[in-house]
């Protein structure tokens, strides 16, 4: 059973014991992997991991929504955003703990013998193959960045 799968059957699950909260959050992934598996020249059926990055991505909005309205004093808000990304989190892989993200990276970059910023592009390819979508971008590129200057 694929990624996707999973969430239709839990949808349905969540439909049947009226979680609402659960019902939206699911069925906002099952929009957002519809439109893209029609988007571009010809439709597709996307994999697990094109699945995962949708789900990562709603779960980056989720986190940004959530600081945006904590931030104008919306508390409300910002804890339904925060329990609609705790439902996207069930789905994504375990994240990296910081110690093991810097030891994966610092492995990469030794592997692939990067060493200055001047290799940023390469380096962060590298790396990205290695952490596989189990930490956030702007983490993984920080790290990198300070790993290189």
């Amino acid at each position: 059973m694929g990624l996707l799968d999973q969430i239709r059957a839990d949808l349905t699950d969540a439909m049947k014991a009226k979680d609402k909260t659960v019902v939206s959050t699911l069925r906002s992934i099952v929009a957002a992997v519809q439109e893209a598996e029609v988007a571009g020249s010809s439709a597709a059926k996307l994999d697990d991991t094109q699945v995962e990055k949708i789900i990562a991505s709603q779960a980056k909005r989720r986190i940004e929504a959530a600081e945006a309205f904590a931030g104008g004093g919306r508390e409300e808000k910002a804890a339904d955003e925060r329990a609609e990304l705790e439902i996207l989190e069930r789905y994504l892989p375990e994240q990296l703990s910081e110690d093991e993200l810097k030891a994966l990276v610092i492995g990469a970059l030794a592997e692939g013998g990067f060493t200055t910023m001047a290799d940023m592009g390469q380096a962060m390819k590298a790396v990205n193959i290695v952490v596989a979508g189990r930490a956030e971008g702007r983490v993984v590129a920080d790290l990198v960045k300070s790993q290189l200057s």
